[in-house]
């Protein structure tokens, strides 16, 4: 069983300096390594929606506007 949220925050705050800050170096890059997946997969999506002709490209402010209602 993994420990609480709240045992994590206690074991982190016991570390040292040099420690929080390799955490934070860490977890900054595996936000960074999740939101450049989530970023490539609806990349992909999207060109797939372009492909099958779900995607629809306009200029129009009002038929953005009406897409955005809907």
């Amino acid at each position: 069983m993994s420990p609480s949220f709240e045992t994590l925050v206690e074991e982190v705050r016991n570390r040292s300096i040099e420690e929080k800050e390799e955490l934070k170096f860490l977890l900054d890059r595996a936000l960074i390594e999740e939101r450049r997946s989530e970023l490539q997969a609806n990349h992909r999506r999207s060109l797939n929606e372009v492909k099958g002709g779900k995607l629809k490209f306009s200029s129009s402010i009002g038929e953005l506007k009406k897409s955005l209602a809907a």
